[in-house]
């Protein structure tokens, strides 16, 4: 396995083969320094500047690389993520200047999950060099962020259950000295009633839990993340076609951003008293599952009606999110593979984001584009919360409608979250259908980055 930490080292003139970056529109004024060789050479590869082309120039009796992206003056994280993945295992540097951002794509393109394999592909290390030293850390610390996303999310869920995620955050507690509680069993049933109802049914082996882990000090503005935690989805006696429940080992990936989220926050020692909470269950059939027309209680008071047993990630949230608010958070922020209407509106690449403050959400918007990980903003419209309405509860858990089934089942959670407190949700894919440069199919974090750029803003930009 390639240690990720040895992937950017810092550049101290070491030997290095050379990455030479072009446009389109600087093409042609490279090519005419150089040699007759070099020109034919890339004329037989029929490179021509575009992005994510790269082509090997011989130079004397060694090479170096030349590279297509949208402009050199302004790099992406992904734009040298394509020769991470492709060019044999060596040491690297950018001819002419520092790889600043593709420093995150490097890392993230050489990525792969072979836990299950018996030969692992062994293709690198490709290392990287750089001189903005100061970078490499946090770059680091963020594709291990993401990494561990992708591998959470790629686990089965035999081998990814509530235990599971108990053992992720229990590792990340030991690793920074933070506090873990756990609650399970007959304390879960009296204390989070709705993690309990919706979990019950997958018996002992996956047991129902809360997670909680806090640390920081307490004098510090309270931050809380929460993240679903559905380690398997089959819809409950709603069940899901089988084509919709392939996908189900990720319906835990709200969890996965949360664990990565506060990992990122207690490594960067950021300012604040985190609480971090993760509802685990697993949404099984059995003789004891919920059933469409129960009334659940819920940690809150609010008696909920199940319209329908597939939305069973808004209740335990609701659970979730009523713990965080009764320590009165500075800043609550959760993340949850919630509706398929919001993959159905904005596609598998951008998560959607509700929030109750538009300053918030500009800013998270403003993270997202800066750090190459765009969210879009949809609305809580309160209006929509009447269809939310119950003959005989409190609040029905599903809309019978079809219509803004992604701010529906925001108006849903918003319901859990006290007045007044400051409340981001990300309704978020946890995965990628298809492989990009640095992005390679399968389980993958959409909206972290874009929450930790905004955090280290609000709460610290030294963190």
């Amino acid at each position: 396995m390639i240690d990720k930490n040895s992937l950017i080292q810092p550049d101290r003139g070491q030997k290095a083969t050379d990455i030479h970056l072009v446009s389109k529109e600087t093409y042609a004024d490279w090519l005419k320094r150089r040699s007759p060789a070099q020109r034919a050479a890339l004329g037989a590869q029929k490179f021509e500047g575009a992005g994510y082309e790269y082509a090997i120039v011989p130079d004397g009796d060694d090479w170096f690389v030349v590279s297509g992206v949208a402009n050199p003056d302004s790099l992406s994280s992904w734009c040298m993520a394509k020769l991470a993945e492709a060019l044999p295992a060596g040491t690297y540097r950018r001819a002419g200047g520092d790889p600043g951002k593709a420093m995150f794509g490097w890392v993230t393109g050489q990525y792969s999950f072979d836990r299950y394999r018996s030969e692992p592909k062994e293709t690198g290390p490709r290392v990287l060099l750089s001189k903005q030293v100061k970078d490499i850390d946090p770059v680091l610390a963020e594709a291990s962020a993401v990494e561990l996303v992708r591998d959470l999310v790629n686990t089965p869920a035999e081998d990814m259950g509530p235990a599971e995620l108990e053992a992720a955050a229990a590792s990340l507690a030991k690793q920074y000295r933070a506090e873990l509680h756990v609650t399970k069993g007959d304390t879960l049933e009296r204390e989070f009633p709705m993690v309990h109802m919706v979990g019950r049914a997958a018996g002992r082996a996956h047991a129902p839990r809360m997670i909680e882990l806090e640390w920081g000090d307490p004098k510090h503005p309270r931050l809380a993340i929460i993240g679903k935690g559905v380690c398997f989805d089959s819809g409950g006696l709603d069940i899901k076609p089988s084509s919709a429940m392939l996908l189900m080992k990720k319906d835990m990936g709200g969890a996965a951003h949360a664990l990565a989220l506060a990992g990122l926050v207690m490594g960067a020692g950021l300012p604040v008293r985190l609480h971090l909470l993760v509802p685990a269950v697993e949404n099984a059939v059995s003789g004891n599952s919920f059933r469409p027309g129960d009334v659940l209680r819920s940690r809150a008071g609010i008696s909920v009606e199940i319209g329908n047993t597939d939305a069973e990630g808004r209740l335990i949230l609701g659970d979730a999110l009523t713990r965080a608010g009764e320590a009165k958070p500075d800043f609550m922020l959760n993340f949850a593979t919630l509706t398929g209407a919001a993959r159905a509106a904005l596609g598998p690449d951008l998560p959607a984001l509700m929030a109750r403050e538009d300053k918030t959400a500009e800013a998270l918007l403003k993270a997202g584009i800066d750090h190459d990980d765009p969210v879009w903003r949809l609305p809580l419209h309160k209006p929509y919360a009447e269809w939310l309405k119950s003959d005989i509860a409190d609040i029905n858990n599903s809309h019978s409608n079809g219509f803004a089934g992604a701010s529906v089942a925001g108006l849903f959670l918003d319901r859990f979250v006290p007045e007044g407190t400051d409340w981001a949700h990300f309704d978020t894919f946890a995965w990628r259908p298809v492989a990009k440069p640095g992005r390679p199919k399968g389980g993958d974090a959409l909206g972290l980055r874009a929450a930790w750029a905004m955090l280290k803003t609000r709460y610290g930009a030294d963190a």
